[in-house]
Order: structure tokens, then sequence, then C-alpha cells
């Protein structure tokens, strides 16, 4: 998430303090007289005033002139781009008489890291681009966000992967008919276990989603060229596909799974089967119980 806005931050013996998040790296462009000197050294009283015109990456901080309609706007739109291009990919997979049928897991894993990476990009400076209802919990509970916004966000995540999965569907309508599957036309909008255990694959995606957290915390927590960030995150997506998510299709993301799924069960989609109600508590349960064991664990021991 892109941080650019005008501000003013405590500096204490050269130690910047950002309201809600502390040892926080920054760009820091210092003001003299009204006129921003990139070469000029950070300088103050113990407990002064510097007003800076700062950029930085905050990891899920949206700007402070926004409001929370554009912010829960914004959440919607990046999402909905993360679905059309995440699922997308898997539709090309799975679904018979595409191009890409058959290109297989690594394939899969790439497209999604690229998806919130090109999310990221979208709607970061707007909203933070959480994109991701486990992403909104763990940052609010690391002091990152805001509570108050939580429920916006998260329903805007929701109605943003609906809209994306039916866009999928309108994109690849020639191929439901061919395709026989009702499986894999399932595995287009939501996720399935490869052996169904209710216990192992409840722990798989909270061990995903621990690991989700605490990466983007780790992320969060270090300086990188200005705008690479979204490039880190979309890596790190592709990292726990390729590693974790044989077991379940790592959702690591509520919104990324139930928002589809309820598309699935309302589109009229050629010979469609379930919609597997009974296994869709564990893509939602075990991404918000990972949100929280990963800020929880990384505010304990960092």
């Amino acid at each position: 998430a892109i941080l650019v806005g005008r501000g003013t931050l405590e500096v204490d013996r050269m130690t910047l303090t950002v309201p809600g998040r502390t040892h926080q790296p920054l760009r820091c462009i210092v003001s003299r007289n009204g006129r921003f000197d990139p070469s000029h050294p950070l300088f103050a009283k113990p407990g002064g005033e510097i007003h800076l015109l700062v950029t930085g990456e905050l990891g899920g901080t949206p700007p402070p002139n926004t409001t929370l309609h554009q912010k829960s706007l914004a959440e919607f739109l990046g999402t909905l781009v993360l679905i059309l291009i995440g699922e997308g990919v898997v539709a090309g997979v799975v679904l018979k008489g595409t191009k890409s049928e058959n290109a297989g897991w690594l394939t899969i894993c790439i497209a999604w890291g690229l998806a919130v990476t090109f999310a990221i990009y979208a709607v970061g400076n707007f909203s933070g681009a959480h994109l991701n209802p486990a992403v909104t919990i763990g940052l609010a509970i690391n002091g990152d966000f805001e509570w108050s916004m939580a429920l916006g966000y998260i329903l805007s995540q929701l109605g943003g992967a609906f809209v994306g999965a039916v866009l999928v569907w309108l994109h690849y309508l020639p191929h439901w008919k061919v395709t026989t599957d009702a499986g894999a036309k399932l595995a287009v909008f939501a996720t399935g276990p490869a052996i169904r255990n209710s216990a192992s694959n409840l722990i798989s995606e909270i061990i995903a989603t621990t690991i989700l957290i605490f990466g983007l915390l780790f992320i969060g927590a270090n300086e990188f060229t200005q705008g690479l960030k979204p490039l880190i995150v979309g890596l790190l997506i592709t990292t726990i596909g390729l590693g974790l998510g044989g077991t379940t299709g790592f959702a690591i993301n509520p919104a990324r799974d139930l928002g589809p799924r309820i598309a699935h069960a309302i589109l009229p989609i050629h010979g469609k089967g379930s919609s597997d109600w009974s296994y869709s508590w564990i893509p939602i349960a075990g991404p918000i119980i990972g949100s929280v064991l990963g800020a929880v664990l990384y505010g304990v021991i960092f």
C-alpha cells in the first residue's frame, strides 16, 4: 500500500513517530520555507515538529484525504481486478477448448501473484489495496488500520469478488457448455481440497494465511525502492501458492472464495453441479484465524 501525502510527524531525537505505527521506514523530504529539499538532512529539537512531504509504504494505511466511500470503492475495484485476472487464469487452465488449457499449477500461481501486484498498483494509492478481509483484519489487529473502516472494506471486497467472478463467467461463456466436468467449473470460482479432511484443510488455510500476514508485515517493515513493494507482495502470493497451495488451493482470502462461490450458485452456468457449501466455511474461517494468529504473533515477537 502506497501513501503519498503531506503531513506533520513528530521528531524525537531524529526518530519519526507515525500515529498507529512505529519504527516504520519512510522517505521524507524536509520543507524549508514551503520548498521541499530532497537533500536536506532531517533535524529538529527533541519533541519538536517538522513538516514533511511523506512518500512511503505503510502496509495498509490509505491517503488521509480520501473519503471512506472512495476507499471502499477502490477496494471493490481492486478486488474485482484481482478475481477477474486470478480466476480468469484458472478458467483458462481447466475449461475445455481454451488456448491455455492444461497450462498447469505453476501458471495459476504465477498469475495469481501478478493479479495481486496489478490490483495493488491500481488502487493502492486510494485504499491501501487490502483486497482481502484477512489482510484488513490482520492490519487492524496490528494497529495499521482503523477498525471503524473494516466492515466497509470487507463488504466492498466481497462485492468486488462477486462481480469479478461474473465477468469471468461472461468472458469464458462458450467454454462452459463444452466442459463436462462440473468440478472443474466450480474450481474456476471457488477453492476445494485435494483430499477432503476438514481438520487438515482448515489447518492448511490457517498456516498459509499466517504466512501471508507475517510476510506482509515483514515487507512493510523493510524499505524498498519506491514502487517495488507490490511486486514483492505478488511474489509472496506466488510463493505461498507453490509451497502451501497444493492441499486446498490456497484461498487465504475469504472474499476470493465466498463472493465467487455465491456467483457460481446464482449464475446459469451450463452443466454446473453443487457449489459445495459444506466446504465453504473452511476458506472463510481458516484465513480469518490465520490473520489473527499472524498479526498477534508478529506483535508479540517484534
